[in-house]
């Protein structure tokens, strides 16, 4: 990719001794990365293969791999860590005489709603304005250390390598939020302005283990994104008042869409499900029927070997997706949760983003999932399942009448159970699957 190529090879000769990555107690300048990166693209340009199957890791070696991908013009496929034999060997298989646009850059493999896996194809036009989306939105400088935390073989961490390099940054690659102590170890890099993305779920856990520890930092870390799920109103203002200097950005994005929207939430605008104004490059409307549609530069090419799928989801050059959501009148975005998720109950459509998002506010809930469940005399009707702050009691009755005093009374659950956890996909999701048959 000719702006990777650019990008790298300028800063390694402007500023050859800056950290250009970091992960644990290794880290290598902008001029030794370069060096990495043109000596393995050169390898693999003598390779037939037109794509490079990567198993991914928070590591130095993976992101040169996957950079030399792009430098050498071959597809890059990263994969989970820990993807089974089965399924990696399948995966390869099926791409090995599979039909790819001579402008994809990367195959993201993604589950949606239906449980399919299926892999996204990404253009390098869209790779680029994705990182110019953000790079422009929340203002990325050639100060910026981001901590990424989270899977690389999703957008969320994935999409912020490209805007980091390409203004001269430095990345600090973690294990996740699995090692509480190894984030804060990456707090600790001698920089005073750390960026990273946090998903809801990793919020909530520096929040109800970690809150002293992160507001010590306040006085450096520039901004945090989140997204992938919803974030309850309560962290958000909790995040807010431990970290009042702190950019605080709630994103809009997927892997079919590209990331489109993004909103300061520490701002004067601080309300759960505002993913503000789309970026430079995107474009967003509310169907009839309130769905989401997206357009723009950073849109996926389609589903690899599914153009029936593709063309159900892309319909005159528009991302159609399946996410309930309104625009205000100064242009906001709003998620409302998607279709599938609507439980429901006596005729009455019930959102349970609604339901989950007043239930954390409650004193005693530490986490929470709204399902449907049935009732012997009411037939479907709703179920609170609750993990409670220090796993006391639950009590039934005090959550029932604090959420009959703030909800609608058809959203009221019925029905309420103490769990020891709460299910999540890889990205800090709520697995409403699982619950499916609860």
């Amino acid at each position: 990719m000719e702006m990777l190529e650019y990008d790298i090879r300028k800063y390694a000769e402007r500023h050859p001794d800056k950290d250009a990555i970091v992960s644990g107690q290794e880290k290598v300048s902008y001029k030794e990365l370069w060096r990495m990166i043109e000596e393995r693209s050169n390898e693999l340009q003598s390779s037939t293969e037109h794509i490079n199957v990567i198993k991914t890791s928070p590591s130095i070696g993976f992101l040169v791999e996957y950079l030399a991908s792009h430098l050498a013009n071959k597809v890059a496929v990263p994969l989970a860590h820990d993807i089974a034999d089965e399924e990696y060997t399948n995966i390869k298989q099926s791409l090995e005489n599979a039909d790819i646009p001579d402008t994809c850059a990367d195959i993201l493999y993604t589950t949606g709603t239906t449980g399919k896996v299926k892999g996204t194809m990404i253009s390098h036009d869209a790779i680029l304005a994705n990182a110019e989306n953000l790079m422009d939105a929340q203002h990325f400088s050639s100060d910026v250390a981001f901590v990424i935390s989270g899977p690389l073989n999703h957008i969320g961490s994935l999409s912020k390598v490209w805007p980091t390099m390409m203004v001269g940054g430095t990345l600090i690659l973690t294990e996740g939020m699995k090692n509480i102590d190894a984030f804060f170890a990456a707090l600790d890099y001698a920089s005073s302005h750390i960026a990273t993305f946090l998903v809801p779920a990793s919020i909530r856990m520096l929040l109800l283990f970690g809150r002293d520890r992160l507001s010590s930092y306040a006085h450096k870390i520039e901004f945090i994104e989140t997204g992938a799920a919803a974030i309850s109103q309560t962290d958000m203002e909790d995040l807010c008042a431990i970290l009042p200097n702190t950019r605080m950005y709630n994103t809009y994005a997927s892997t079919e869409t590209g990331i489109v929207c993004t909103h300061d939430f520490n701002s004067d605008y601080c309300i759960a499900g505002c993913l503000g104004k789309p970026m430079k490059h995107s474009s967003v409307y509310i169907s009839d029927e309130g769905y989401i549609i997206t357009s723009g530069r950073t849109m996926m090419l389609g589903y690899i070997g599914d153009d029936e799928l593709t063309r159900s989801i892309i319909k005159e050059h528009r991302c159609h997706t399946q996410d309930y959501g309104f625009l205000d009148e100064e242009g906001r975005l709003h998620l409302k949760g998607r279709h599938s998720d609507i439980i429901n109950v006596g005729g009455y459509k019930v959102n349970p983003l609604d339901v989950e998002n007043v239930a954390m506010s409650h004193p005693d809930v530490r986490d929470c999932i709204c399902i449907a469940d049935q009732h012997p005399v009411l037939g479907t009707a709703l179920r609170l399942l609750v993990v409670t702050n220090n796993h006391i009691p639950l009590n039934k009755k005090s959550v029932a009448l604090y959420l009959k005093d703030r909800l609608e009374g058809y959203m009221v659950p019925q029905m309420y159970s103490q769990v020891e956890s709460i299910n999540r996909t890889y990205n800090g999701k709520l697995d409403r699957k699982s619950y499916s048959k609860f």
